[in-house]
């Protein structure tokens, strides 16, 4: 097995990874399976970075080890352990493999737990992400499109070949789109598009007409050509069953996250600024006039559902909003793919086809 098609194996076992490198590392990007336990913490590490560049390799080594000391090592060498204890096949990674896996390992190693590593670390595994990436969007692949509220997403993840790349930017893709998780970095992001498709073995992919980012995600390149080239299946269903479907999605689900996540009070007062936001972030696209037509409908919208419960009086501002702004920027967009487009039907035939 060479280097390469080792380090696509572990992201396509979903191998746990002990990432030992500083926070602000990992956030700047990670495997999905990794697991943040840093040898240094921010703070620690700039120091050891600042040390080495002033007096030396020797010098910071030393510095690194003054700082994470006593209490401190043992604490960090106390959550290895129980890291691997939950997860006995797990590998210990840095940036490149370089020290601070191998201080790590050494550590483990007297105490009497051994752990393998990555050699080459997180860059290693970036770069079979990259490479996974460029590889697999040259496969096969027919795009679900449709407007809004056609229920492309749930198409997608119900789909054997289906990846949900909405998913896993962990946003919806319009300007309601942000959910209550906080979006991947980009190369997050990629690298666990790049671990579903190296686990998957479909001959070809199922994926949501996208554009070229979702939420402060972008599609990788490779994807991205690949998709403008795909051919298209259009979903196309009545708007009520789309605004029945638009209802759970934006209101009765949203609402039910937030107050599960942040009670009764704060979790109200941030759906509705969700709401707000959403509709302010199109504000020039729909004119001025249009925006604080559909902000006062919004506002008794959610006095009405803050008093009594009910979501009907969002589809005042709501339904004119597909009409006179989603659905004909859709349209638009689909009219440049209309030699691309294979099928067209409501969401049942669609699936039955994509099944066939």
């Amino acid at each position: 097995m060479n280097s390469g098609t080792h380090f696509r194996a572990i992201l396509a076992a979903g191998t746990p990874i002990i990432d030992v490198r500083a926070p602000v590392e990992f956030a700047q990007g990670a495997v999905p399976a990794a697991i943040n336990l840093p040898l240094m913490n921010d703070d620690e590490r700039a120091a050891v970075g600042t040390c080495y560049k002033q007096k030396g390799a020797d010098a910071a080594l030393a510095l690194g080890h003054s700082l994470v000391n006593g209490d401190i090592r043992a604490r960090r060498l106390a959550a290895w352990q129980a890291a691997l204890e939950a997860h006995p096949d797990a590998w210990l990674c840095c940036a490149r493999g370089g020290q601070r896996s191998h201080i790590v390992q050494q550590w483990l190693r007297e105490a009497g737990t051994p752990a393998p590593l990555v050699e080459g670390g997180y860059k290693s595994l970036r770069q079979a992400a990259i490479g996974a990436i460029a590889e697999h969007a040259s496969r096969p692949m027919v795009l679900v499109g449709g407007c809004t509220g056609n229920g492309k997403t749930l198409l997608v993840r119900e789909n054997s070949e289906g990846i949900d790349l909405e998913g896993l930017a962990r946003h919806r893709g319009s300007s309601f789109g942000r959910t209550l998780r906080e979006q991947r970095s980009q190369a997050s992001f990629e690298n666990a598009l790049a671990t579903e498709m190296l686990q998957r073995s479909a001959p070809r992919w199922v994926l949501e007409d996208e554009g070229t980012t979702i939420g402060a995600n972008h599609l990788p390149e490779p994807l991205r050509l690949s998709m403008a080239r795909a051919n298209v299946v259009v979903v196309d269903d009545p708007l009520e069953i789309r605004l029945e479907r638009l209802r759970e999605e934006y209101f009765t689900g949203m609402l039910r996250d937030f107050l599960a996540a942040r009670g009764e009070e704060q979790g109200w007062e941030e759906y509705a600024e969700y709401l707000r936001h959403g509709l302010f972030g199109i504000r020039r696209r729909l004119g001025l006039a249009r925006f604080a037509d559909f902000s006062a409908r919004l506002e008794h919208a959610l006095a009405v559902q803050r008093q009594s419960g009910s979501t009907d009086a969002h589809f005042d501002w709501l339904r004119p909003l597909l009409e006179a702004y989603y659905d004909p920027m859709y349209r638009y967009q689909l009219g440049k793919k209309a030699d691309l487009i294979l099928f067209q039907g409501r969401w049942q035939e669609v699936a039955d086809w994509l099944r066939q």
